[in-house]
């Protein structure tokens, strides 16, 4: 039975205790530097502007690609079927799904453990539940509201922790990576797939040209939004290198950390254990 859970409060005090704890302290949106609180409230508004295009978007920017890398995702974690999963930032529904569909082809039975999908943004979640209940892929499902730097959860609770394409928009990805560590279990996985650089000199120089002069003009376009995925790009330069991510990773008490790129570096999957 699918489920929806509001088990945050809501997103304006949040953010309002967060600015009250950290006021003044500078943070960058994309290339603008702003107080921690500001970058929280934009960020927040950047997704619930692209949460119906959000989708679309990604097929066109990414031409597909960005299903092969979650496919891959998915397979490189390797789910069974009574597998504990909390999967962050993943409004989408996207990373549940596969992980859902991953089991029932591979062990050839439904899902007995817990998935649950959680995102700060109500507005994403609501996009992806429908999207899932239209595929018919929503049975089990649980989809909570939830904060990555503060989660809702019991330490010691989740088998695996995911996050695609998400981890880079949080204010403190030390604490959200350092939630991740609470919240698994002796033995979890943490998996995080996210952009990163490239490390082929050509393929760099067109990868800039095309998301610096061509994606925010398809956000224009098709999301009618050039400002959000301005800032997209621009997120994406300004998230750490794979050595200095792995850094961090390793400094919230995983073991076995690695990580692999896809694409010549364009994403990667970094992935860590809590042993």
């Amino acid at each position: 039975m699918m489920k929806v859970l509001r088990i945050v409060e809501p997103l304006s005090r949040s953010l309002a205790r967060s600015a009250s704890s950290a006021t003044g302290s500078k943070t960058h949106f994309g290339f603008q530097n702003v107080t921690e609180e500001e970058k929280a409230e934009k960020v927040f508004h950047v997704f619930e502007n692209v949460a119906t295009k959000y989708d679309l978007m990604n097929d066109t920017m990414s031409f597909g690609t960005h299903r092969l890398w979650k496919d891959y995702f998915v397979d490189k974690l390797g789910p069974m079927s009574d597998i504990s999963l909390l999967d962050m930032a993943g409004g989408t529904g996207d990373i549940a799904a596969r992980v859902a569909r991953y089991i029932r082809n591979n062990d050839a039975v439904e899902p007995t453990g817990r998935i649950v999908i959680g995102d700060i943004n109500p507005h994403m979640l609501e996009v992806g539940r429908r999207k899932l209940e239209n595929a018919n892929l929503a049975k089990g499902l649980e989809w909570v509201e939830a904060d990555a730097e503060k989660l809702p959860f019991d330490a010691e609770t989740f088998d695996a922790y995911t996050i695609a394409f998400g981890i880079r928009n949080c204010v403190h990805v030390q604490k959200v990576i350092d939630e991740a560590y609470r919240v698994l279990r002796p033995g979890g996985r943490f998996m995080c797939l996210e952009f990163s650089r490239v490390n082929n000199a050509l393929l760099e120089w067109l990868y800039e040209k095309y998301s610096f002069e061509v994606i925010p003009v398809m956000g224009q376009l098709i999301a009618g939004d050039w400002e959000s995925y301005q800032y997209l790009v621009e997120s994406i330069r300004k998230f750490p290198d794979q050595g200095t991510f792995a850094e961090m990773i390793r400094s919230s008490g995983f073991r076995a950390v690695n990580y692999e790129n896809l694409t010549s570096g364009v994403v990667a999957i970094h992935s860590g254990f809590k042993l």
